[in-house]
């Protein structure tokens, strides 16, 4: 029998990492296996390492009878390659190839995915298993840690449901009562009280295995772990904790973070990164899983084995923790600029199964509108600019602006300065804003990454004057 003939070479030589995407199989456990779209042929996809300011030449194949796009999330890169259709990304096409360059940055852990409109296809998007690590090698690594393990949170098997809503209350702060009250009158007045359209998961994995097959992680006492977690799923809001050990939170997002700080829990929004170091100080077989029973006992967790321990992994739940990203922060320092910062105000409202049973997503009354590529705001390039973000809703909301990375300013009232994100999640009727530089020139999306908000009008494009 003989093989098929190797694609065609592009012009300029091989490439320094090619992504192949097509329809393959997952075996979470032995007697759960899923058939969906993967890079490589393997979930999650490849690590890819790349140096910080070194360009790299990326071939990326699609094998599939669809259009696709590779977005390289966290990278502040040229529109062209950011991989967005909304900001003039051009699509790979079916049974087609692109061959992409670019210079990899900032450095940290970032990560690649899918950048399509899912809508009701549950196939598609990030509901599919095109999502992978990537880690930008800094110019200068510190390294106050023994190894890395790099962690890939995701659930598969996806399936609409109408109410069973996540637990919201995983945020500090408490709800303004005026955004409530807006909330409640969009909910009176919609067409029917019946809530829209939910996405539920019947299989969990860390890096696409069920908690209890794959290989445990194997330590050794008086090691310090560098773990870096990523929640690549496409709606969830995901934590991770292991019995008898603290996180030291050192980067969120990729980015050093001003205030290393130890944490009981981590919570992470979909497409959020933390970055902690956690000592290996307590000897046994443990796992570390979701606080959720249910998500934990259908896959959402890993072993970790210590040397010369053996028996049943144990679970303990720790005590209640509520994550605030101005643990990570700093006091504001600095002095209020001699004119005041544009500021760009966003009032986020829901329309309870105001699209064919679906929720509607609109800011500043507005759903996004693929066909006619609005609303647009307009950016100048050098200015500085605060987004102030108020939401009518009961969701927490992963909001995440393309091609930059911000600075948080204010968690739901709390002044804060230092931590630098590309994702932020929103908390049900709260506030935040962040600040950002417009310092890279090209159209540039902002979205809530939950993918069925996303698809449903939750977006906006800025584009520099």
């Amino acid at each position: 029998m003989s093989m098929p003939a190797a694609p065609a070479q592009p012009l300029g030589g091989p490439p320094d990492h090619t992504l192949r995407i097509a329809k393959g199989l997952v075996e979470l456990a032995p007697d759960k296996i899923v058939s969906t779209t993967l890079y490589n042929g393997q979930f999650p996809g490849p690590l890819l390492r790349f140096r910080e300011g070194k360009e790299v030449t990326v071939d990326i194949y699609n094998d599939t009878d669809v259009p696709e796009l590779v977005h390289w999330h966290g990278q502040i890169i040229p529109s062209a390659v950011d991989g967005a259709a909304e900001e003039g990304t051009p699509f790979v096409p079916p049974h087609g190839m692109r061959r992409i360059r670019f210079k990899p940055q900032p450095a940290g852990f970032r990560f690649y995915h899918t950048h399509v409109i899912a809508g009701d296809d549950l196939s598609r998007g990030t509901y599919s298993g095109q999502a992978g690590p990537l880690y930008i090698e800094p110019k200068n690594e510190p390294g106050h840690y023994d190894r890395e393990v790099f962690l890939v949170l995701r659930e598969f098997a996806p399936s609409f449901s109408k109410g069973g809503d996540m637990a919201m209350d995983v945020l500090a702060g408490r709800e303004n009562p005026r955004l409530k009250a807006i909330g409640d009158a969009n909910d009176a007045a919609a067409r029917t009280q019946t809530r829209g359209y939910e996405v539920g998961y019947s299989l969990f994995s860390i890096n696409g295995k069920m908690l209890g097959h794959g290989e445990p992680i194997r330590v050794r006492q008086g090691e310090r772990v560098l773990f870096h977690v990523l929640n690549a799923s496409a709606t969830e809001i995901r934590s991770l904790a292991l019995p008898g050990h603290r996180f030291k939170v050192v980067a969120l997002d990729g980015n050093p973070v001003p205030n290393v700080t130890d944490v009981p829990v981590l919570w992470l929004g979909t497409a959020e990164r933390v970055s902690a170091i956690v000592t290996m100080d307590h000897p046994g077989v443990w796992i570390m899983g979701d606080l959720s029973d249910d998500d934990r006992g259908n896959g959402m967790g890993i072993v970790v084995e210590y040397a010369d321990r053996t028996g049943e992994p144990i679970w303990t739940k720790p005590l209640a923790f509520k994550w605030d990203y101005s643990f990570f922060g700093l006091t504001p320092v600095r002095p209020e600029p001699d004119w005041p910062i544009p500021e760009f105000d966003f009032l986020i409202e829901k329309h309870n199964a105001a699209l064919n049973d679906f929720n509607q997503w609109t800011l500043n009354g507005k759903a996004y509108s693929m066909a006619e590529s609005s609303p647009v705001y307009t950016l100048r390039k050098g200015q500085r600019y605060r987004m102030r973000f108020r939401n009518a809703s009961d969701d927490i909301h992963p909001l995440h602006l393309h091609r930059h990375s911000f600075e948080l300013v204010d968690i739901h009232g709390r002044p804060t300065s230092g931590v630098l994100k590309d994702v932020v999640m929103l908390g049900g009727y709260q506030e935040l804003s962040f600040e950002f530089t417009a310092e890279n020139p090209g159209d540039t999306l902002f979205h809530c990454h939950q993918q069925l908000h996303m698809d449903y009008g939750f977006m906006a494009l800025f584009r520099y004057a």
